[in-house]
């Protein structure tokens, strides 16, 4: 149940890992205790709390809904303050429109309310999208942070939702897309989600699908628990499209030029 990154184990976490070490389209590499990723915090173990509380975190991103945490608050060491910031990503919460219903504690859906739920579910590329198109301001809230962080105090930015896969993965894609990573290496930083959740963290979430009555089709076994590099490139070549790129699509956001530069040396060096 413990995720490895380095010579670091956080233990009750399956999808937690520092970004530092990818390299840059420049030469270099991204600094290492600047931005991690993960699932939510909410089976750290006392292990895992003090695994946390030793690593230069110092602000932690939330990116599910109210309703998500409420259901699975996280837990955060009690050994020193970590500050916490909502910022909900409401089109990665399983379409939660479409899929109220599978909600913890929700009643089992009619059979009507699952065909209506399955003939919504996006693909994981159009979720993205979805992700880019209204979430502007969060991911320019996010660099900010990371922007804003020091190696004097442990201020470094963990963003999270609740596998550690979509809204993460998008938001961790951008950053690493507007500071200069490779884009094979983003690829491969956002693939590797699927064999982190790969297992017992898979298992159940198809196991709770399953329960209310949910066929569990390709699609939404995609959706709930995969990764595929398509995936992430499809969001990723959308921002070139669209916007001239990751750097551009901040900018239109509301990040400065100043701000950029401040992303580009926390995690570029």
């Amino acid at each position: 149940m413990a995720e490895t990154t380095g010579t670091m184990t956080i233990d009750g976490l399956y999808n937690f890992r520092d970004t530092g070490g990818l390299p840059l389209a420049d030469g270099g590499t991204t600094r290492s205790g600047v931005l991690y990723r993960s699932d939510a915090l909410a089976a750290l173990t006392p292990t895992g709390l003090d695994a946390l509380a030793g690593t230069a975190v110092g602000v932690i991103v939330d990116f599910r809904t109210a309703e998500e945490r409420r259901s699975a608050p996280d837990r955060l060491p009690a050994t020193r303050p970590m500050r916490t910031v909502d910022l909900s990503l409401i089109e990665g919460a399983l379409n939660a429109s479409a899929f109220a219903a599978l909600a913890p504690g929700a009643e089992r859906p009619s059979e009507s309310d699952i065909a209506a739920a399955m003939a919504q579910i996006p693909t994981l590329g159009d979720l993205y999208i979805g992700m880019l198109q209204h979430g502007a301001s969060t991911f320019v809230d996010v660099a900010r942070l990371i922007g804003d962080s020091t190696d004097d105090a442990p201020s470094a930015v963990l963003v999270h939702c609740t596998a550690g896969k979509d809204r993460t993965g998008v938001a961790t894609a951008l950053m690493l897309d507007a500071v200069g990573v490779e884009r094979d290496a983003i690829v491969a930083d956002y693939a590797i989600s699927q064999q982190n959740l790969s297992g017992p963290w898979a298992d159940g979430m198809l196991s709770m699908v399953s329960s209310l009555g949910v066929p569990i089709t390709a699609t939404l076994r995609t959706l709930v628990t995969e990764t595929p590099p398509a995936a992430i490139e499809h969001a990723l070549d959308h921002l070139v499209a669209e916007h001239g790129g990751s750097t551009a699509y901040l900018r239109a956001g509301g990040l400065t030029d100043d701000e950029l530069e401040r992303l580009r040396l926390r995690l570029a060096g």
